[in-house]
């Protein structure tokens, strides 16, 4: 039997509080969480009791990516806390509905007039952005967010729904602490420093004058597989590390082509992308000047994307602006290579295996520096290797 801390058994006591008595007061309630707090198991818990007040309650849990919703619904079957009337999916599915032509093709998306549910559950909340935000509170239906309030906000904009969580899970389970990875999360949450050496077999930090850092850090580029996220702070190093994996992996030229790994660098909720996600190009092709016609696998993505992508942002050392009126009318999307990818691009990811190389802005503040770090981290599921 599983044993609540004694911060989640507050945190459950005033959700249960909250969802009887204070939702249509306060329509939403944020609760923020370290690695290793067991916000998923709370979240599961909760279900269960909300069953016991009420059997015919329908709940939406919901998460801003395919792959992030896949790993939240396989937590709550494990804790059998989903029943039958609930809905799993992204926020997209839950509150768009496709706009589909003669072909059955999906052209686009519009917002539903109403959701058939009593009570949304948000996970990975630190990821919705104002709109999608503001199209959520639309329904006036009870909201619970959940995320990490340990990260970084989101790179663009102000709107971070975790900047103060109502409820905060801080304890860490005795089982998690077991964890090397999450070990290092706390000493990057607490400390801003990760001192070398072996955690494990597979979580290392590797000193500067290591002699094996050299020669490991190439074996591990040059395998990289997509259950690889490779991490660092500047623009220039993600470059230089995305021309040297496609140089190892056999990719010839200087242009995206099939096989190739990409990441979206901004949202467009029409075509179901958003800033962060990662994919593999399918097929490719030259369009009009500047532009490539691609289908684009996304990770965690029942379809894949279509449509027209910019030249132009590949390899370039910044998101490209098409909405400038300067510049020509944005008429696509902007995607670049993803095999090394900036820690603030990867909030939204996880992978088995991640590459850190830390790199710390000059005019970072020891916060955000420690932000930095742990976000970077607590992307890693299995095997984590750390150069400085």
């Amino acid at each position: 039997m599983f044993e609540l801390s004694g911060d989640q058994k507050q945190a459950l006591a005033t959700l249960i509080n909250w969802f009887q008595k204070e939702k249509t007061r306060k329509q939403y309630i944020t609760l923020g969480g370290y690695a290793g707090t067991g916000k998923t198991t709370l979240i599961g818990i909760f279900r269960k009791q909300l069953d016991q007040l009420d059997k015919k309650l329908k709940v939406g849990f919901a998460s801003y990516t395919g792959k992030a919703a896949r790993v939240l619904q396989d937590a709550l079957h494990q804790q059998k806390a989903v029943f039958r009337q609930d809905t799993v999916g992204t926020i997209h599915s839950l509150i768009y509905s496709p706009i589909v032509n003669e072909r059955e093709e999906i052209v686009g998306w519009q917002k539903k007039e109403k959701i058939d549910r009593q009570l949304i559950i948000i996970d990975e909340g630190s990821m919705v952005d104002g709109q999608i935000w503001q199209h959520l509170l639309s329904y006036h239906l009870p909201v619970v967010v959940v995320g990490d309030h340990g990260q970084l906000p989101p790179i663009n904009g102000n709107f971070y729904l975790l900047q103060e969580p109502d409820l905060q899970l801080q304890e860490i389970h005795r089982q998690a602490r077991k964890n090397p990875i999450i070990g290092l999360s706390i000493q990057a949450r607490e400390q801003g420093l990760i001192r070398s050496g072996n955690y494990s077999d597979s979580v290392r930090k590797f000193s500067q004058g290591d002699p094996d850092g050299q020669e490991t850090m190439q074996e591990l580029l040059s395998s990289f597989t997509p259950d690889t996220l490779v991490l660092c702070g500047y623009n220039n190093t993600r470059r230089k590390l995305n021309h040297f994996m496609r140089a190892a992996l056999g990719f010839e030229t200087a242009g995206p082509t099939n096989g190739d790994r990409v990441i979206c660098l901004r949202n467009n909720h029409q075509q179901d992308i958003y800033n962060g996600m990662l994919g593999t190009i399918i097929g490719i092709e030259s369009s009009e000047e500047g532009w490539y016609l691609a289908e684009i696998a996304m990770d965690g993505q029942e379809k894949p994307f279509k449509g027209l992508i910019s030249a132009r942002q590949f390899d370039s050392e910044t998101p490209l602006n098409f909405t400038d009126k300067r510049s020509q009318i944005m008429r696509g999307d902007l995607f670049d290579f993803g095999y090394a990818l900036t820690v603030h691009k990867a909030q939204g990811s996880q992978a088995k295996r991640v590459v850190l190389f830390e790199q710390r802005f000059k005019k970072m503040t020891e916060l955000d520096w420690r932000r930095w770090l742990y976000t970077a981290v607590t992307r890693a599921q299995t095997e984590l290797f750390i150069f400085p």
